[in-house]
């Protein structure tokens, strides 16, 4: 069990720095919004997880190569990230180059800021597809021992998080030194982000499916 948790450790700590959305936003949150603030999103983006870890659980192979010959999906979710992210863009695109920074997050926005890192990772099928490639090549590994599966993919998690708040601490640093044009620079970079992760996901759609095998690409990776 011992050599599961070793090996479960340095791939959360990889999932962690992959680029993506979430990524971007989290460090936003930290900087601007401070700890307590991306703490609560990170948890929310961690829930989302458990729950395709969850449901790729349960599934199949079968399910992993229905999901990549469904375009369709993969267009729902880059079109959200897009909307998303012209949204952020043009939204905080206003104001004085001498404008205080945002007032510290209350008790009442955690629990958005919960839901808002739940639906920026869920709505991102790419990341169900990821886990289920994971099950599918990390179970052998495992025997498919259920107590195995679970506490391979539970330290994973926890690096994972360590390893985020490692970045949050990080990212905070930076508020004694965000102006108010700063932060709008932030937020339209973290908007175009938002945009080339959305139509990176259109894309993909789009995208012939013998062009798109997940699973090699998974092993590439985990090599």
């Amino acid at each position: 069990m011992w050599e599961d948790i070793q090996a479960a450790i340095p791939l959360g700590f990889i999932l962690s720095f992959m680029i993506g959305p979430v990524f971007f936003v989290l460090l936003e949150t930290s900087a601007i919004k401070g700890f307590r603030a991306a703490l609560v999103f990170d948890l929310g983006v961690i829930v989302a997880d458990i729950v395709f870890i969850t449901i790729a659980y349960f599934s199949s192979y079968q399910l992993l190569e229905n999901l990549s010959n469904q375009p369709g999906l993969y267009v729902f979710g880059g079109v959200i990230l897009l909307v998303y992210g012209i949204t952020i863009f043009f939204k905080h695109g206003g104001g004085t180059r001498t404008s205080k920074l945002p007032i510290k997050s209350k008790r009442s926005d955690y629990l958005g800021l919960v839901v808002k890192g739940f639906l920026l990772n869920f709505i991102n099928i790419g990341v169900l597809v990821f886990w289920l490639g994971v099950i599918i090549i990390v179970g052998p590994s495992l025997d498919n021992e259920p107590s195995r599966i679970r506490v391979f993919f539970t330290t994973m998690i926890l690096s994972y998080f360590v390893t985020d708040l490692f970045k949050i601490l990080l990212a905070k640093q930076l508020k004694r030194k965000l102006t108010g044009s700063r932060i709008r620079l932030i937020k339209k970079g973290i908007g175009i982000i938002l945009i080339v992760c959305g139509l990176v996901l259109i894309v993909k759609g789009f995208i012939p499916n013998g062009r798109f095998n997940i699973e090699s690409r998974i092993e590439n990776i985990s090599y």
